[in-house]
């Protein structure tokens, strides 16, 4: 990060600016999660930038957008879809087009304003250079949105879009979103009290690590559905049949990459995101318990009530998601689990944010 801090108080637009930035990429993100869930991320089988602004106007374009789709993602038209309809059709087109409609009106948000904004001399140059950053980041997550589709057009053997890919989608855009909502945090609240407690702040940041490999691996669930391995809580109900699935077959190098017919993978997928979820809870624990054990600030403290509590929500989330995995993973409760997880990675950054130095801005 830079070492400089704001030379001048950031206004109030370019505040209102920023947060609605972070917002819009939450919203991406969950539209995202709902695309998935609904198997809709391969109806559109083009990358048109330009051209894809607008969907098909009329029966005879639905019909052509319709055929590509039945080509294009053949192996999950006959898997999954091979009594669909038009009608039918039209509602996963909805979700995969809305995912990318957002994206373009996140483009406009942003730009426009950061102009207006450059012009006005209303942007010090550290938070130039970092919405630099938040430009690069958005760049490359429209980038590998395609290639991940990509990854699941014209392939016989694919079902869906690799889940390495969709992870690592995902990762760029939660990456995204910390880093907006961070720099939304410093023209916010340019001063903080309590960076002087350096053992809290190590700890805060390995609970943000933590929590941002939880989210990989809960990406993973959703692009393998591993839920549907043992949609059970806690862990040991069923734990023979669970176990008698993680270990039905070798995992190797070739397991790992073709894991769409392993289920033993998408057996470990679940148990290390289960796993990471009770390191997770045990190291928010222990950081809220030191706050509220150290000279803090009420901002520091209210924060610390504010983590624990969106922890268990966030936990609840979890077991309700899993529990429902019969059959086909849930999209409601998979979706409002993974805006949980932002909420949560939002939450840890603000309270990061709390026992930051006062040049590490």
């Amino acid at each position: 990060m830079s070492t400089s801090t704001p030379t001048f108080q950031i206004s109030r637009p370019v505040r209102l600016w920023l947060l609605a930035g972070v917002v819009m990429v939450f919203f991406q993100v969950v539209i995202g999660g709902v695309t998935r869930l609904t198997d809709s991320g391969l109806s559109i089988t083009e990358w048109a930038v330009i051209q894809g602004t607008l969907p098909p106007l009329n029966e005879a374009e639905w019909q052509v957008a319709f055929d590509k789709y039945k080509v294009a993602a053949k192996k999950q038209f006959e898997t999954l879809h091979a009594d669909m309809a038009l009608p039918e059709f039209k509602v996963i087109f909805f979700w995969e087009y809305a995912h990318r409609l957002w994206a373009r009106l996140m483009g406009f948000v942003f730009l426009f304003p950061f102009i207006w904004f450059l012009v006005k001399k209303q942007l010090p140059g550290w938070l130039v250079r970092r919405l630099g950053v938040v430009i690069g980041l958005a760049m490359l997550a429209a980038v590998f949105g395609w290639i991940m589709v990509a990854s699941g057009l014209n392939n016989d053997n694919r079902t869906w879009v690799s889940a390495y890919k969709l992870v690592t989608h995902l990762g760029i855009a939660t990456t995204l979103f910390g880093y907006l909502f961070w720099t939304w945090r410093r023209a916010a609240q340019p001063v903080v009290a309590d960076g002087h407690l350096t053992g809290l702040r190590k700890l805060g940041w390995w609970v943000a690590g933590v929590l941002f490999v939880q989210i990989v691996f809960g990406g993973l669930m959703a692009g393998m559905r591993a839920g549907l391995i043992h949609p059970h809580f806690p862990v040991f109900v069923e734990w023979g049949r669970f176990w008698q699935v993680l270990t039905a077959a070798p995992v190797g190098a070739e397991q790992v990459l073709d894991y769409e017919p392993q289920q033993s993978i998408k057996a470990v997928v679940q148990l290390l995101h289960r796993g990471m979820a009770w390191v997770l809870s045990a190291l928010v624990v222990l950081l809220f318990l030191k706050i509220r054990r150290s000279a803090v600030s009420e901002q520091a403290r209210l924060s610390g009530n504010l983590l624990i509590g969106m922890l268990f929500v966030q936990f609840l989330l979890g077991v309700f998601t899993i529990v429902n995995c019969v059959g086909r993973v849930p999209m409601v409760w998979g979706a409002v689990h993974q805006a949980g997880a932002l909420v949560l990675l939002a939450v840890v950054l603000h309270v990061n944010y709390q026992f930051l130095k006062s040049k590490e801005q």
